[in-house]
């Protein structure tokens, strides 16, 4: 019967995880997009805030606690986690215990935050470090978007992709990017 018990909740979690979440006392703002495989610490959600308009890309995790001197101090270190609002957190991330990241962020893929981070700049790294502020980032990105190959929704998986739109899509991106919905 456990067992029984044990399958039906691992199924519920994976269909509807940030419910799950939530109710354990985690605090989510609107918008927010959980994407998959993110570990958001199991055993201590509710010292995490995450604003509104928040992405967590894939495999990211967010801790809350840090147990790396339990065996020597005979105690767990915990810390707030604050991520503002507008923040995207890249692939593969690692927010650490004690953090608070501000509003208008990219986090690079697979970057390990171990201190604060400002709002409006873009930041990566082990540790991760501001590299540039938001709007030079998005001023680069806007220049490139003019000379590569933009694509609609017919371009995606959602958009059920042909195996024909996949090569043209490689054919046209001759500067190694393009843009997609």
């Amino acid at each position: 019967m456990l067992k029984l018990l044990a399958r039906l909740l691992a199924k519920f979690h994976r269909r509807d995880p940030v419910s799950w979440l939530v109710r354990q006392g985690l605090t989510v703002g609107h918008n927010f997009a959980m994407l998959e495989d993110v570990i958001i610490d199991p055993s201590h959600m509710w010292h995490i805030v995450i604003g509104n308009d928040v992405t967590l890309a894939p495999r990211v995790q967010i801790l809350a606690h840090d147990a790396s001197a339990k065996r020597h101090l005979g105690r767990t270190r915990i810390g707030k986690v604050v991520i503002g609002d507008r923040v995207f957190v890249g692939a593969s991330s690692i927010i650490l215990p004690g953090v608070t990241i501000g509003s208008d962020v990219i986090i690079g893929a697979g970057s390990i935050v171990t201190g604060d981070i400002p709002g409006g700049v873009v930041a990566a790294g082990n540790p991760a470090r501001v590299l540039c502020p938001l709007a030079e980032f998005l001023e680069r990105r806007t220049a490139e978007m003019a000379s590569s190959p933009d694509f609609g929704i017919e371009y995606t998986i959602r958009g059920n992709i042909t195996e024909q739109r996949k090569a043209e899509m490689n054919a046209r991106m001759k500067n190694r990017y393009g843009y997609v919905v």
